[in-house]
């Protein structure tokens, strides 16, 4: 990261080219400031202490790490109208968590916190864009998807205040239907193909998804979770139909050449509780719903082991080796014997383990 906010000191601009079914399109961003807080923590402080927004996407694992120093400017705004915080991870309720670590005592003091929100407004948000592997020379410059959707929760900021005015977000009042549906559809999907890909020697998103019997499997698990949101968020068939076929029609595009490994690292966080296969299976169980898609998801996710550059991989497989199958669902799922799916996800184990 040094290396990053150095090279974007020295430089005066950085290319973001979108990649679609039309083609490529090339943006130049410019006019931008780069502050190493490692080093300038003084200078980040002063910054969120008079600014209007901050924003972050860096992964809902290191959201503890960068929320000391936004406590800090946030203790030191003086301003008459709150920050606005808003998180742009891949999980629910991210913003809810980043403001959990900003709250915390060790980063701002309690007697502080009474008069908090004067200060801060914390929004969560469903995000949904593909950002592929990159160039390993590209530098500062970024491709990305041409598609995106970026929707926020407008209800902190009523009845005092006004939301921030940001180009291209879809206010809404419950953010919940929009977040579940992408994440157990956009993420199910991805993480889907990305699994059973690796595991048959797939390079690629799309060359998964060119297998038949992959297509086919990543459609049934997005039979199953789109039952779920049908008949928890009144969404219609018809409606989520639709979106499940654009949804792996992106993912498809072979011009993002997404790689496998990429689109399938941190399984431990993707095989959790409220993650895009657990999540929607325990509720589908308790529902007395299939989940048979969903569990060969979860078998294909606990194979992804050891792979090269992926941390919590190589964690995987030595929770697997150390622990017995009970210890191993409780601790990876979050599941308990109570739960209708652990019997499922048990045998599923037992049989990854033998």
């Amino acid at each position: 990261m040094d290396s990053i906010i150095e090279q974007l000191q020295n430089s005066k601009s950085y290319t973001v080219t979108e990649i679609g079914p039309e083609g490529e399109k090339v943006n130049t961003v410019t006019n931008y400031r780069a502050i190493n807080s490692k080093h300038n923590e003084a200078d980040v402080i002063k910054e969120i202490a008079n600014a209007d927004l901050v924003t972050c996407a860096v992964g809902p694992n290191i959201l503890k790490f960068i929320a000391p120093v936004i406590a800090k400017g946030i203790d030191s705004r003086t301003a008459s109208k709150p920050l606005s915080v808003i998180a742009c991870e891949n999980a629910i309720g991210a913003t809810d968590t980043l403001a959990g670590f900003i709250k915390d005592p060790k980063n701002t003091a309690e007697d502080r916190l009474a008069d908090h929100s004067k200060r801060v407004r914390y929004a969560n948000s469903a995000i949904d864009r593909i950002v592929p592997a990159q160039d390993p020379n590209a530098g500062l410059n970024v491709k990305i998807e041409s598609f995106f959707d970026w929707v926020v929760d407008q209800s902190p900021w009523k009845p005092d205040f006004e939301h921030p005015k940001i180009e291209a977000v879809k206010w809404v009042d419950d953010l919940v239907p929009y977040i579940e549906r992408k994440l157990f559809t956009v993420n199910t999907g991805h993480a889907a193909a990305a699994y059973y890909g690796h595991n048959r020697g797939k390079k690629f998103i799309h060359s998964a998804l060119e297998d038949h019997e992959i297509h086919r499997i990543v459609h049934d698990a997005l039979a199953e979770t789109s039952h779920l949101i049908v008949k928890k968020h009144g969404i219609t068939e018809s409606e989520q139909k639709h979106y499940v076929n654009k949804i792996i029609k992106r993912i498809s595009n072979p011009h993002l050449e997404d790689v496998v490994e990429r689109v399938g690292r941190a399984p431990l966080r993707k095989l959790s509780r409220k993650e895009r296969f657990v999540g929607p299976a325990a509720e589908l169980c308790e529902r007395g719903d299939s989940v048979k898609a969903l569990l060969g998801c979860i078998e294909m996710a606990f194979q992804f082991q050891n792979v090269e550059g992926d941390e919590e991989s190589a964690q995987l497989a030595t929770i697997l080796k150390e622990n017995d199958a009970k210890a191993v669902v409780e601790k990876v799922c979050g599941l308990t014997e109570t739960d209708a799916l652990f019997r499922h996800v048990l045998k599923i184990v037992e049989k990854v383990k033998a």
